[in-house]
Protein backbone atom coordinates (compact mmCIF):
# COMPACT_ATOMS: atom_id res chain seq x y z
CA UNK A 1 0.00 0.00 0.00
CA UNK A 2 1.35 3.38 -0.87
CA UNK A 3 1.65 5.96 1.66
CA UNK A 4 2.47 9.46 1.41
CA UNK A 5 2.73 10.63 5.82
CA UNK A 6 3.33 13.92 6.57
CA UNK A 7 4.64 15.54 10.23
CA UNK A 8 6.05 18.41 11.73
CA UNK A 9 3.36 20.63 11.40
CA UNK A 10 2.27 23.26 13.97
CA UNK A 11 1.46 26.48 15.25
CA UNK A 12 4.24 28.97 15.89
CA UNK A 13 4.72 32.78 16.05
CA UNK A 14 5.54 35.21 12.98
CA UNK A 15 9.30 34.83 12.48
CA UNK A 16 9.73 31.57 13.57
CA UNK A 17 10.98 28.03 12.06
CA UNK A 18 9.70 24.93 11.10
CA UNK A 19 10.46 20.95 9.38
CA UNK A 20 8.02 19.02 7.95
CA UNK A 21 8.88 15.82 6.86
CA UNK A 22 7.09 13.38 4.70
CA UNK A 23 7.78 9.61 4.67
CA UNK A 24 6.95 7.64 1.65
CA UNK A 25 6.09 3.77 1.47
CA UNK A 26 5.21 1.16 -0.74
CA UNK A 27 6.65 2.83 -3.52
CA UNK A 28 10.33 3.27 -5.20
CA UNK A 29 10.85 6.62 -3.40
CA UNK A 30 13.72 7.70 -5.80
CA UNK A 31 11.93 7.17 -8.91
CA UNK A 32 9.55 10.12 -7.75
CA UNK A 33 9.94 14.09 -8.09
CA UNK A 34 8.78 15.47 -4.50
CA UNK A 35 7.26 18.40 -3.93
CA UNK A 36 4.98 20.21 -1.31
CA UNK A 37 1.82 21.88 -1.94
CA UNK A 38 -0.32 23.99 0.94
CA UNK A 39 -3.82 24.99 0.62
CA UNK A 40 -6.23 27.36 2.16
CA UNK A 41 -9.40 26.70 2.54
CA UNK A 42 -11.48 27.90 -0.09
CA UNK A 43 -8.31 28.50 -2.29
CA UNK A 44 -6.28 26.20 -5.05
CA UNK A 45 -3.46 24.19 -3.88
CA UNK A 46 -0.66 25.97 -4.76
CA UNK A 47 2.74 24.24 -4.92
CA UNK A 48 5.48 25.12 -2.37
CA UNK A 49 8.48 23.79 -3.72
CA UNK A 50 9.78 20.48 -5.18
CA UNK A 51 12.38 18.23 -5.81
CA UNK A 52 13.27 15.90 -8.49
CA UNK A 53 14.61 13.14 -8.59
CA UNK A 54 18.20 14.64 -9.24
CA UNK A 55 18.07 16.65 -6.60
CA UNK A 56 17.58 19.78 -8.13
CA UNK A 57 14.62 22.17 -6.15
CA UNK A 58 12.77 24.55 -7.20
CA UNK A 59 10.32 27.08 -5.53
CA UNK A 60 7.84 28.96 -5.64
CA UNK A 61 8.82 33.34 -5.57
CA UNK A 62 6.47 33.99 -2.00
CA UNK A 63 8.85 31.16 -0.14
CA UNK A 64 12.33 31.25 -1.92
CA UNK A 65 14.93 32.43 0.31
CA UNK A 66 13.28 31.24 3.15
CA UNK A 67 11.98 27.66 2.92
CA UNK A 68 14.17 24.68 1.50
CA UNK A 69 13.58 21.65 0.40
CA UNK A 70 15.62 18.12 0.95
CA UNK A 71 15.44 14.57 -0.15
CA UNK A 72 17.01 11.99 1.68
CA UNK A 73 16.27 8.88 -0.44
CA UNK A 74 18.44 6.35 1.80
CA UNK A 75 15.07 7.48 3.75
CA UNK A 76 13.09 7.79 2.11
CA UNK A 77 11.49 11.15 3.24
CA UNK A 78 11.46 14.36 1.84
CA UNK A 79 11.34 17.89 4.46
CA UNK A 80 10.41 21.19 4.07
CA UNK A 81 12.46 23.69 6.15
CA UNK A 82 10.71 26.86 6.55
CA UNK A 83 12.27 29.59 8.11
CA UNK A 84 10.88 33.19 8.96
CA UNK A 85 7.38 32.04 8.37
CA UNK A 86 4.72 34.66 8.29
CA UNK A 87 0.91 34.30 8.48
CA UNK A 88 0.68 34.77 5.03
CA UNK A 89 2.11 31.04 5.42
CA UNK A 90 -0.48 29.82 7.35
CA UNK A 91 -2.33 26.43 4.71
CA UNK A 92 -2.42 22.83 5.34
CA UNK A 93 0.81 21.65 3.53
CA UNK A 94 0.52 18.51 1.36
CA UNK A 95 3.42 15.83 0.39
CA UNK A 96 3.34 15.12 -3.10
CA UNK A 97 5.04 12.19 -5.30
CA UNK A 98 4.47 12.30 -8.92
CA UNK A 99 6.35 11.01 -12.10
CA UNK A 100 4.94 13.53 -14.44
CA UNK A 101 8.24 14.71 -15.69
CA UNK A 102 8.74 11.65 -16.84
CA UNK A 103 5.30 10.35 -18.14
CA UNK A 104 3.31 13.25 -18.50
CA UNK A 105 0.07 13.59 -17.01
CA UNK A 106 -2.15 11.05 -18.28
CA UNK A 107 -0.12 8.11 -17.37
CA UNK A 108 2.17 9.61 -14.87
CA UNK A 109 1.59 8.89 -10.98
CA UNK A 110 0.25 11.76 -8.77
CA UNK A 111 0.17 10.94 -4.80
CA UNK A 112 -0.35 12.94 -2.13
CA UNK A 113 -0.45 12.88 1.64
CA UNK A 114 -3.33 13.94 4.11
CA UNK A 115 -1.40 16.91 4.93
CA UNK A 116 -0.30 18.47 8.31
CA UNK A 117 -1.42 22.01 9.51
CA UNK A 118 0.82 24.70 9.86
CA UNK A 119 -0.60 27.79 11.82
CA UNK A 120 1.53 31.14 11.99
CA UNK A 121 0.63 33.73 14.64
CA UNK A 122 1.13 37.15 14.39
Amino acid sequence: QVQLVESGGGLVQSGGSLRLSCTASGMLFDMYTMAWYRQVPGQQRDLVAAITKDGSPNYADSVKGRFTIVRDDSKNTVYLQMNRLQPEDTAVYYCNANTMSDYGPTYGINLWGNGTLVTISS
